[in-house]
């Protein structure tokens, strides 16, 4: 077997790599200035960009031109995905939520149970309760839950547990941007057709319905 010699910036990036991964550097902070870093692993500038790159590439470091080069995590595995969800754009997570909502629609009218409808029924209950009260906080919950039960429903657990963590981390998104619950009551009739074709197993019309509700939006 062919052994491959690491370059020297190779071998400066898994050294600095390790002093993250120790603790010597913390999430956000700032890593030295160029100057520094070359005294301190006794390398030239061009091997120290070239290190920078190379963790930047593997997503252990962010640089910010003209302000400088910062830790954006300790570890160079993949990102635990509620993290990543934590610090994507409310328009990124929405997208996603979206998307979903079609698809799980369509896997809950094939693979619903009766306690599945149960649970989609009572908080499909609590949102029109909350919406013709005008209780925004209390509509827009109750709607994310309407959504999630639908998720469960689907049958398909990975599915379900991204449609929760994209839709809990939108909602004080969503209590920003809704300052009456005017949308809920507007959209009732449709939720409770998504219902429907959920009971009657109509997987066509559930995605198309689900997709009316987003379009709605």
């Amino acid at each position: 077997m062919l052994i491959q010699k690491r370059s020297l910036a190779e071998e400066v990036a898994a050294r600095l790599q390790e002093q993250i991964s120790l603790g010597h550097y913390k999430v956000n902070e700032k890593l030295p200035i160029e100057p520094e870093l070359m005294k301190a692993f006794g390398v030239g500038r061009s091997t120290i960009r070239e290190a920078i790159k190379l963790l930047a590439n593997s997503g252990l470091l962010r640089v910010q031109q003209g302000v400088g080069t910062f830790v954006e995590r300790t570890t160079s595995g993949a990102e635990p995905m509620d993290q990543r969800l934590k610090r994507a754009k409310v328009t990124d997570l929405d997208e996603i939520r979206q998307l979903l909502e079609m698809k799980i629609a369509e896997k809950a009218a094939a693979n619903r149970t009766d306690r599945n409808i149960e649970e989609i029924s009572m908080h499909l209950t609590e949102r029109k309760i909350a919406a013709d009260a005008n209780m925004v906080e209390a509509a827009v919950e109750a709607d994310i839950q309407f959504h999630i039960a639908i998720a469960e429903a689907s049958g398909n657990q990975i599915l379900a547990d991204l449609y929760k963590s994209a839709a809990i981390h939108l909602k004080q998104w969503f209590l920003q941007i809704h300052n009456n619950t005017h949308p809920y009551t507007e959209t009732h009739h449709l939720h409770e057709q998504l219902l429907n074709c959920i009971v009657e197993r109509d997987t066509a019309n559930a995605w198309r319905t689900a997709e009316k509700i987003i379009n709605y939006r």
